[in-house]
């Protein structure tokens, strides 16, 4: 008998403009034992599928069809009451949202104990101690009393997870658990999640746009587009032999699916030098934090210049400090031959112009007031390179250069998809006709089809443009595709670097090796499989 069973589920929003179909007709089986995925795009409905099981929706929601627990109807909310954070719980995508910043982490962990079984503040806070010990909480004694700001993305992962399973549920629900996080963080959480089900039996439905962390640990899953299951089955079976055209795209944007991008450079140029770059900040415990320390890199022209580490390493340090938003501690900044400290006038508007960057939230980084069309022409007359009028009519050009329709010149950024946002910035960044583009992050939280769209778009301009890009990530697949040269940080220092191909076949140092095994890779996992 399932333990789950979703029957022609449907959920309908209402909105200014009428009702919107987010799920249509769903159904699903999810069998006691079993990691089922469900993978698609951002509005595919997978996770308002994954909430609807719980009464996550909000009041505009209008659910339909059964959705059937143990054998039990949960229709009502006094039926969801009784099992939701007992029996089934769920750890969601940004647990930085999901953590109270005013309570502390024991208290997070303890509080469904008092909840549920009525646990004394003692008991909850041992039994609390215990579930962070057992999820791999370094120094959980410690970490006890800690705040949700003074963890690390990957450590408030885990104590959500503890949370989630303080009262032993039988269905545990992860809404893309690992998007965004460091690879060997990404990594640590899903082999967390498979000992978990191995060890104690747990249920669980992973809910991602990933494919590849899908065949990491699921055995079956479930294919999404616009509301509807187009396609189910063992993973083995959906990846090596997907029926729908939907899903081989899927499976054909996987960064270890997409073509190489990279291409041999001729006898490189300089254009531009780190030397000696130290970036530290002071602390107001009077410490100092080397978020940079001694880096000498040399960047040539023409080529896509990877920069990879985990969060803290240092790279997007390195990145604002060529830009000039940050001004180093010690060392320079070379641009031809040039330090960039000491340009000014003229000189540092012109050094502006050259060098533009692409951060990594397309919607923290557009002002919301301001259409498409507005953004990416503001540069252009800011740095008096055309009127007002001139400036909106050469934004269409650049529009139509990043493949972004031109009837979405009036959109603000909150009618816009991530990966059209992403194209405005872009758009925005080539304004002034750049030498150097830094793209940080760019590509981190957009969905894989959209992902592949836009390194085929930088493939495209840096082509076109003879643009010189300084490309940011923490996924070293994709940097395999797309960069020539690639640099290593760690913990504020340049630990390797070389061409591309030669730091992934043979790298010399073992965070390097690390880094490179901890990549989701779906070809792999089949393969494990087989």
């Amino acid at each position: 008998m399932s333990l789950v069973s979703v029957q022609g589920l449907s959920v309908t929003f209402a909105s200014d403009k009428g009702p919107v179909a987010a799920v249509r007709n769903v159904s699903f089986d999810l069998n006691p034992g079993e990691i089922l995925g469900i993978v698609g795009e951002s509005g595919s409905g997978k996770s308002v599928t994954c909430r609807a099981l719980l009464g996550l929706l909000p009041r505009r929601a209008t659910v339909g069809g059964r959705i059937l627990y143990d054998g039990r109807d949960l229709a009502g909310a006094a039926a969801i009451q009784a099992v939701r954070g007992r029996e089934i719980s769920m750890i969601f995508q940004n647990p930085a949202s999901h953590l109270d910043p005013l309570m502390t982490i024991g208290d997070h962990v303890a509080e469904p104990l008092r909840f549920h079984f009525g646990l004394s503040a003692a008991e909850a806070r041992a039994e609390a101690l215990k579930l962070l010990e057992s999820v791999r909480i370094r120094d959980a004694a410690a970490r006890m009393d800690a705040w949700p700001h003074q963890l690390s993305g990957g450590m408030k992962q885990r104590v959500l997870i503890a949370s989630a399973l303080a009262c032993k549920p039988r269905l545990l629900l992860a809404d893309e658990p690992t998007t965004a996080l460091d690879v060997t963080v990404q990594a640590g959480i899903l082999q967390l999640l498979r000992d978990l089900n191995r060890e104690s039996g747990l249920t669980m439905a992973l809910v991602s746009h990933d494919l590849g962390v899908i065949a990491e640990i699921c055995d079956r899953v479930i294919v999404m587009r616009g509301g509807e299951v187009i396609e189910a089955g063992l993973v083995r079976d959906v990846v090596t032999n997907p029926q729908h055209e939907y899903t081989r795209l899927l499976i054909g944007a996987q960064p270890g699916r997409l073509p190489q991008m990279a291409e041999p450079q001729e006898a490189p140029a300089g254009l531009f030098e780190l030397k000696d770059v130290a970036v530290h900040f002071p602390t107001r415990s009077g410490g100092m934090v080397r978020a940079v320390d001694g880096v000498n890199l040399s960047i040539h022209k023409g080529e896509c210049f990877g920069i990879v580490g985990e969060s803290g390493s240092g790279k997007s340090t390195v990145a604002r400090t060529i830009v000039r938003l940050i001004t180093p501690t010690g060392g320079r900044v070379m641009f031809e031959g040039k330090s960039v400290g000491d340009l000014a006038g003229a000189d540092l508007t012109a050094y502006r112009r050259a060098v533009q960057m692409v951060f990594q939230s397309p919607f923290d980084s557009l002002n919301p007031r301001m259409t498409a069309q507005q953004t990416i022409a503001e540069p252009i007359w800011r740095h008096g390179l055309a009127s007002k009028s001139a400036a909106m009519a050469r934004a269409l050009q650049l529009m139509d250069m990043v493949e972004l329709p031109r009837s979405f010149a009036t959109r603000r950024p909150r009618a816009l998809s991530g990966g059209q946002c992403q194209r405005v910035g872009i758009a925005r960044a080539l304004a002034l006709s750049p030498r150097l583009l830094i793209a940080d992050e760019v590509t981190s939280a957009l969905d894989v089809t959209v992902q592949a769209q836009i390194l085929r778009l930088l493939t495209r301009l840096r082509k076109e443009r003879d643009l010189t890009v300084i490309y940011i990530s923490h996924d070293l697949t994709v940097v395999r595709k797309f960069c020539d040269r690639v640099a290593v940080f760690q913990g504020g220092r340049l630990v390797e670097t070389g061409a591309t191909a030669d730091l992934f076949a043979s790298p010399s140092t073992g965070y390097t090796r690390d880094l490179i095994a901890a990549a989701p890779d779906m070809d792999q996992a089949m393969a494990e499989r087989a």
